[in-house]
């Protein structure tokens, strides 16, 4: 998904080379999955004969301010991307449109020649962009409902630690959070708690001080660098986790250190464990909970016990797990009900002379697993007898047989 670096580098392309020009032809696109509450038709007769003043942004949205309203506002989605013809704009690798690829792309939702013969053009593969027409786009969602943008409204250290100290979910999930903080996204977030080392599911309100200006200023670094280069991932420091990321799991390090894959705030996060360690209370948790939990043959999922970013979620998972084990206790004397086929006990094996009848009746093998045990945990032969016979009869019914009749 473009992020805020992708999306200021389009905005400055534009500023560059658009602004003070009219609008000589538009095209936009007839799908209205993509372009929101306007017609293709009543879209184009707006912006012609329009000049571009000004293009600005908030977040991960872009609109252009012409000589009067209504304006075009461009929200990229996953996929969305601004294409000038002949001018080199960075683009999303995901969105990217290749140069010998017709123009304007079969993918392209808005487009319009520039009295000087400019082109530009908004594109959108996945089609999850949306391109509206506003009369003041600030006013209105999504832009209206935006927190303060990273790089335009950077917060002061003292705004941030106090914001965050009344944020009781994880950091990831909150830098993800475009009400709260707008234009960074996964990549980002995952850069920028890399650089402070911090672990994506400590919770906000537990970091110190200290990590939070720390990470304020990573913030803004890791963004300026990426805009430094054009939000050209190619230029990114060769030091940065962002080239791994998309790298197999086992198979993706970063300056020789093992990176680690989990989900937090929904998506997939890549950190480095050795330097990015849950702190606190949470730090407690990750040692103890797995250790007492995790079933036989499942060590390696210890870091699954995080990846929702939300504790009280694996706390149901054990309860349930409790539940559903005091459960198999109290059926372990009961006969009644055959459950489904699994697989057959050592006894059922030796006992049970019809052993060939798995697809007619197999219930039997997991009543015997069932049946009442002895302090030893053996099962007695008068019971298991009983449930062999009961399986028997089940069988015999099953074909049609009267159930009365007893088995050979």
């Amino acid at each position: 998904m473009p992020e805020l670096p992708e999306v200021e580098a389009a905005r400055r392309a534009i500023e560059e080379h658009c602004v003070g020009k009219k609008i000589v032809k538009s095209i936009i696109a007839d799908d209205n999955k993509v372009i929101d509450g306007v017609s293709a038709s009543d879209f184009e007769a707006s912006v012609l004969g329009k000049t571009i003043l000004s293009a600005h942004r908030k977040g991960k949205n872009l609109w252009l301010r012409l000589d009067s309203p209504p304006f075009p506002s461009f929200q990229f989605g996953m996929t969305g991307a601004i294409y000038i013809k002949g001018v080199a704009v960075t683009q999303y690798k995901r969105s990217a449109v290749k140069d010998t690829d017709e123009w304007p792309s079969k993918y392209s939702k808005f487009f319009v020649e520039l009295d000087d013969g400019l082109e530009l053009s908004f594109t959108d593969k996945r089609r999850f962009a949306k391109v509206r027409l506003l009369n003041d786009p600030t006013s209105v969602p999504p832009i209206s409902e935006l927190g303060p943008d990273a790089l335009l409204e950077p917060m002061t250290v003292d705004e941030f630690t106090d914001s965050l100290s009344k944020k009781k979910i994880t950091i990831k999930a909150l830098l993800l959070d475009q009400s709260y903080i707008s234009g960074i996204g996964n990549w980002v977030a995952d850069e920028v708690l890399y650089q402070a080392k911090i672990h994506p599911l400590q919770t906000a309100a537990s970091l110190s001080k200290e990590s939070c200006a720390t990470l304020l200023k990573c913030i803004k670094e890791v963004i300026e660098k990426a805009l430094e280069v054009g939000a050209d991932s190619s230029q990114f420091p060769s030091n940065w986790i962002f080239h791994s990321r998309e790298k197999k799991p086992g198979k993706a390090f970063v300056d020789g250190k093992k990176i680690d894959f989990i989900t937090a705030g929904g998506r997939t996060t890549a950190y480095v464990p050795e330097l990015q360690k849950l702190n606190g209370v949470q730090a407690a948790k990750a040692v103890g909970k797995p250790r007492k939990q995790a079933p036989k043959g499942e060590d390696s999922k210890d870091d699954d016990k995080y990846n929702s970013g939300d504790e009280s979620e694996s706390d149901g998972e054990e309860i349930a797990e409790n539940v559903k084990s005091k459960k198999r206790q109290k059926l372990g004397g009961q006969v009644k009900q055959p459950s489904s086929r699994k697989r057959k006990s050592k006894e059922s094996d030796t006992e049970d002379d019809d052993g060939g009848n798995d697809d007619d009746g197999g219930g039997s093998d997991d009543n015997a697993e069932e049946a009442p045990k002895t302090k030893s945990g053996k099962v007695t032969k008068n019971k298991q007898a009983k449930v062999v016979t009961t399986s028997k009869e089940k069988v015999i019914s099953q074909k049609g047989k009267p159930s009365k009749k007893k088995a050979k």
